[in-house]
């Protein structure tokens, strides 16, 4: 008698994508997106990242105004508008417009709902306001660590239907509800399994990696791509001209597909405006980073895996990203007011441009001496925006712009504005100002501090009240770094450069951007610009010639201060981080350009000697 064969078990099958839109990338982005999102297709979670370094700064001066304050104000009155409808397709929704104040924010949905008449579970995630601690130094309005996004997780899981944090990571809205879907759960360091094909960029196995962090990490990668909405679609893109106008009008908001591997695919809703391609992906992938490690409160995510493919029309997959344990401690943002702020713009029209500028600028000088009132910062620049022969006086004139900044508010207000105004008839010819000067405004400074991953204590407090404790990571890079201090990245293997384009053939001077993209912003006092080639021979010549010497030279602005280049292969990418160019951070307004969102532009658009192959 034989026995008959156990019959083989049907494998589960890998449970369903998960769909998750962003509707918001910062306080005051479009208002109607929230619905737009919504009524556009299907989603499964929509997320609405509110929170910025200069955002927190603004919320604090809220609440000291009114201490029930400190949320975005804007997500209410959205949610006010589609909150029904939500409800009806099964969104959740996932947002750090609580700010400075989540409880409070919660509570508010719970009212409103209530009014409403909609049942929705409201959970909210605390415990990144460290304020109340100390030691953070004279003026701090605000002081927040970076969560992670397990407290996320815990919400969902415990059957919230929308979930409002404080300062979490960007990533966070985007890799908390992909655990909760998933069940990834943290698993032991080392248990990833060989590559499978060559050795490569994507196919490195370094110390302390797992699954685990390969899913999580691959989600933080989808966030970082979600995080500020349609610049993943088209907006601020540098080849915008390539894409038809009408395209570029309206760009819609993008949307992640998660898989259970941690990949995903980038889109965006159907009939939507804007374009989903490896370039507008790579743009966003640069914006705001530094080097190959993004370091994050629960993985730290390798940029130089990342693995981008055009699947389709707006669709681009996301493969291929490694993970590794996140660092022993969390990031602190500190906004505190720096003293007081004030400015003058005079307007220089006509000839011998540069010889009132001068005129001006000793004269000011002696006034300030004169009254013993000289303003402990002070900043000239002269923006040259006059044409010769003009036609018009406003495209004969240029801007002398004078910025003042001191701890004493009349040293930059009334008497700054004293000083210039009593010039006005003994000055240079044509003299004027743009507007009359203020009374001096005060200005935010941001700083950073690390505080160890254990001294915080992230509590996801569910919709029945329940408080659930997060414990922290159980693996962590080390040694921890001494606060307040940065973390240097960890040394990542120098990746092999592209094999030079052969020297042999005629160049032509052109501007830089007529071969490469770029997209750059701000990391509080430092800023990045990260510059990415579209076809392998461009990148072939970038990687070899765009080196730190001829960043400097192309951009003088960045002379005496120190930049660091990063190699990304896979992207076909440099990433420049520029320290200290910012000064002490956008809300200080060290700089014309406060945030270095036109820095990688203005790079694009100086001239070197190009092959003409490339053009």
């Amino acid at each position: 008698m034989t026995t008959p064969p156990v019959p083989t078990p049907t494998p589960a099958p890998p449970p369903r994508p998960l769909r998750i839109g962003n509707a918001s990338g910062f306080y005051g982005d479009r208002f109607d997106a929230l619905r737009e999102m919504l009524t556009g297709g299907e989603l499964d979670v929509l997320t609405g990242d509110y929170l910025a370094e200069l955002t927190l700064l603004i919320l604090g001066r809220d609440r000291l105004r009114d201490r029930e304050t400190g949320y975005a104000k804007t997500f209410l009155r959205q949610l006010e508008d589609c909150l029904g409808l939500a409800h009806e397709r099964g969104v959740r929704i996932v947002t750090n417009a609580g700010g400075l104040n989540p409880a409070g924010l919660a509570d508010r949905v719970r009212a409103l709902a209530d009014r409403l008449g909609i049942p929705a579970r409201v959970a909210h995630v605390e415990g990144d306001d460290l304020l109340a601690r100390g030691g953070w130094g004279e003026g701090v309005l605000a002081a927040h660590a970076y969560l992670g996004g397990a407290g996320i997780t815990a919400s969902l899981r415990a059957g919230a239907d929308i979930v409002v944090t404080g300062r979490v990571t960007d990533a966070a809205l985007v890799t908390g509800p992909a655990a909760a879907h998933f069940g990834w759960e943290p698993g032991e360091p080392g248990e990833r399994g060989e590559p499978e094909g060559p050795e490569g960029p994507g196919d490195r196995r370094e110390p302390g990696g797992s699954a685990y962090y390969d899913r999580l990490a691959g989600a933080v990668v989808a966030g970082h791509i979600l995080e500020c909405g349609t610049q993943a679609t088209g907006g601020n893109y540098a080849f915008f001209t390539a894409h038809p106008p009408r395209a570029m009008r309206r760009p819609g908001f993008p949307i992640a597909e998660i898989h259970e591997d941690g990949s995903c695919v980038i889109t965006k809703h159907d009939g939507t405006g804007g374009v989903v391609d490896i370039g507008t992906v790579t743009a966003q992938l640069l914006y705001e980073t530094t080097g190959p490690r993004y370091l994050g409160p629960d993985v730290t995510a390798r940029l130089d895996t990342v693995r981008l493919t055009q699947e389709g029309p707006d669709r681009v997959r996301v493969s291929g990203v490694r993970g590794e344990a996140p660092p022993a401690t969390l990031k602190v943002g500190l906004n505190r007011l720096g003293g007081w702020r004030g400015e003058v713009v005079f307007v220089l029209t006509g000839l011998d441009i540069d010889a009132k500028a001068d005129l001006v600028r000793a004269q000011m000088d002696d006034a300030f001496a004169a009254a013993k009132s000289r303003p402990a910062h002070v900043r000239w620049e002269l923006a040259r925006t006059d044409h010769a022969d003009a036609d018009s006086e406003e495209t004969a004139s240029a801007l002398l712009r004078l910025v003042a900044r001191d701890a004493d508010q009349d040293t930059v207000g009334r008497r700054l504005g004293a000083a210039a105004v009593e010039l006005a008839l003994a000055s240079y010819p044509g003299f004027h100002v743009t507007a009359p000067p203020g009374k001096g405004e005060p200005y935010g400074v941001f700083e950073a501090a690390r505080v160890e991953q254990g001294a915080v204590e992230q509590v996801a407090v569910l919709p029945d009240g329940g408080r659930v404790v997060i414990a922290a990571p159980a693996h962590v890079t080390a040694p921890a770094p001494v606060p307040p201090h940065e973390p240097r990245e960890a040394p990542v293997r120098a990746p092999e450069l592209p094999e030079p384009l052969p020297p042999a053939g005629p160049t032509r001077r052109a501007p830089l951007g007529r071969v490469v993209g770029a997209r750059s912003g701000d990391k509080g006092g430092d800023a990045n610009i990260g510059v990415w080639a579209r076809d392998e021979d461009a990148w072939r010549w970038l990687a070899h010639t765009l080196t730190v010497d001829r960043l400097r030279a192309l951009l003088p602005e960045t002379a005496g201060l120190r930049v660091v280049r990063h190699v990304l292969p896979n992207l076909r990418a440099l990433n420049f981080v520029v320290e200290g160019i910012l000064g002490e951070g956008v809300a200080a307004r060290h700089r014309f350009d406060p945030q270095a969102k036109g820095l990688g532009e203005w790079l694009r658009a100086r001239h070197l000697d190009i092959p003409e192959v490339l053009l």
